[in-house]
């Protein structure tokens, strides 16, 4: 069975989002084995420059690479992303299981962005949207996303 994992920098602390994110992982229990991995973030000072942006982005590349598995494909949440539609995304997990890993990772950095590090170890790099929104709102997307590219490759109905 597929398994897709989510390793994330940040905690989810709205409820509505907790619930949200608990939702698609009930839903997608049907399709794959989905794990969250929810990482701390490095507490960021008021008087940044680009030497301590530097470094907390390194720091939290450490624990963001520790939580790959060396065997999973990588797929990193990006601003520099591939966009995708429903369709091609749900083609691209479906490629990747039939032909890469039973594993895929998703990476979503924490507020300062991701290291150069983090980067190089993906595979691919993905972008849901050019604007910002706040890494745990895209944690949502991605797990509804994943549930939508399910049904689509099942050829089950879902809302459009």
């Amino acid at each position: 069975m597929l398994h897709i994992n989510i390793v994330c920098v940040g905690k989810l602390k709205e409820k509505y989002l907790q619930d949200a994110i608990a939702e698609y992982s009930k839903r997608l229990s049907k399709y794959c084995i989905f794990n969250i991995t929810e990482l701390s973030d490095e507490k960021v000072p008021d008087n940044l420059n680009e030497s301590i942006i530097n470094n907390i982005k390194e720091k939290e590349a450490e624990k963001i690479i520790s939580h790959i598995d060396k065997n999973s494909y990588v797929m990193t949440l990006d601003l520099k992303g591939r966009q995708f539609t429903s369709e091609e995304f749900s083609k691209k997990i479906e490629d990747i299981s039939l032909n890469s890993s039973s594993n895929i990772t998703f990476i979503i950095g924490g507020t300062l962005g991701l290291s150069e590090n983090v980067l190089q170890r993906s595979d691919e790099l993905i972008c849901f949207s050019k604007m910002t929104f706040p890494h745990q709102l895209i944690r949502v997307f991605l797990a509804e996303q994943l549930f939508r590219a399910f049904k689509i490759s099942n050829n089950e109905t879902y809302h459009r």
